[in-house]
């Protein structure tokens, strides 16, 4: 099983990769310390599994895992991160993200989810797949405000958010003060009624700000 390891942090790319080759089964093919470099490596490396981290600077998790998954190449995603399953669960998915684990429970639940994924499966622990599930059965509202009434700039702060970035990656990536994007963000909120990150993530998805490209 050849992987690509994708994580900013060199120490966990490093405890990582000490804890698969101690397997004996995996061959750790490269290591990304963002976005871009997994995407470039993804193509040049073409690994079987891409262990992906979400909050990199520059390009996400989410991004990254949406170009490799449309590049036609065979390699499927693993998300392994410490965010909450509620807020970025949905979006990875949405990416094409084949399994979803927290960094909790790598030690006892990442070799699993390989194998899982190496078989073909995609692999969301108990909890993640009853989120899923609600998730996928939950009715779009038709009465709630759209897109529509956000500007242009609300429209892209939000989709970015709702992508992972924070307010200040936000700011940097619309060449902004991270000020300005946030009376974006809270004037955006308030059009729409929403209030958690849970609230943008589930409006972006249903509006589609997850699908477009370069967000």
């Amino acid at each position: 099983m050849r992987v690509l390891l994708v994580d900013d942090h060199k120490v966990v790319r490093a405890g990582l990769r000490a804890l698969l080759e101690s397997t004996g089964r995996i061959q750790v093919v490269g290591e990304a310390a963002s976005g871009e470099e997994a995407v470039n490596m993804a193509r040049t490396l073409e690994p079987d599994i891409v262990i992906m981290d979400l909050g990199m600077p520059g390009m996400g998790g989410v991004q990254a895992t949406r170009h490799i998954t449309e590049t036609g190449l065979e390699a499927r995603v693993l998300v392994l991160t410490i965010h909450d399953e509620d807020e970025f669960l949905v979006p990875a998915l949405n990416a094409g993200a084949a399994g979803f684990l927290n960094k909790s429970v790598a030690d006892t639940g990442l070799m699993g989810a390989l194998e899982a994924l190496a078989r073909g499966h995609s692999y969301l622990p108990g909890r993640a797949a009853a989120l899923a599930a609600r998730r996928k059965a939950q009715p779009t509202s038709r009465d709630k405000p759209g897109p529509e009434v956000l500007s242009a700039r609300e429209r892209d702060a939000i989709g970015m958010y709702a992508n992972g970035f924070s307010a200040r990656e936000t700011a940097e990536e619309m060449f902004l003060s991270p000020k300005t994007v946030e009376g974006y963000l809270t004037r955006a909120k308030a059009k729409l009624g929403l209030r958690t990150r849970r609230d943008i993530v589930r409006f972006a998805l249903e509006a589609g700000l997850l699908q477009a490209e370069g967000e």
